[in-house]
């Protein structure tokens, strides 16, 4: 059928045959995720683009190990986060995370008054300090679960460590987050 999407199954095993079209298909249903964690994990925009490009080359290398089935999703996460680890390591650097999405206005149904505005960008401020201010493996769960929406496995695979991991270094995380409101 020529008309109708090829589901991810179907991409993956025509981007394994070589079949650039169909890996660029799978890359562009995630690109935009996959920048982020990019900035999230290196802590800086352009090299999140190298790292996503980078990272890109290697999984298109790799796919024949891929085993079609399983999500790409948390596959290209995980080339993704190890990249921009290993980028970060080699570098030397130990940057602050990248939080500008969270910096971002929400826009809502209606418009909110100056002082609204002000408030919430204030309340932003403060929280966006404070999770800033948490150790990285907590900034990380942090940012990935509540500010890029990733599910626990998917934040698994950025951070590098089990879902299990994940939900406690979440609960610690919003603990020390409670207690610096106190």
């Amino acid at each position: 059928m020529e008309g109708r999407p090829r589901d991810e199954s179907e991409l993956v095993s025509g981007a394994q045959r070589g079949d650039a079209r169909a890996f660029e298909e799978l890359v562009c249903a995630h690109w935009e995720v996959l920048f982020r964690v990019a900035v999230l994990v290196s802590g800086d925009a352009a090299e999140a683009e190298d790292v996503v490009q980078e990272a890109l080359v290697k999984s298109w290398r790799a796919l024949g190990r891929f085993r079609v089935g399983d999500p790409v999703r948390p596959w290209l996460l995980t080339i993704v986060a190890n990249e921009a680890r290993n980028r970060r390591r080699s570098a030397g650097r130990r940057s602050q995370l990248a939080l500008r999405v969270a910096r971002e206005a929400v826009s809502g149904d209606a418009a909110p008054s100056p002082e609204a505005r002000v408030l919430a960008a204030e309340d932003r401020a403060r929280l966006l300090e404070r999770v800033e201010a948490l150790p990285e493996q907590f900034r990380l769960v942090i940012a990935s679960r509540y500010l890029l929406g990733l599910s626990e496995a998917e934040t698994a695979a950025v951070a590098g460590v089990r879902p299990g991991t994940v939900k406690s270094r979440t609960a610690r995380a919003l603990e020390r987050l409670r207690e610096s409101y106190e």
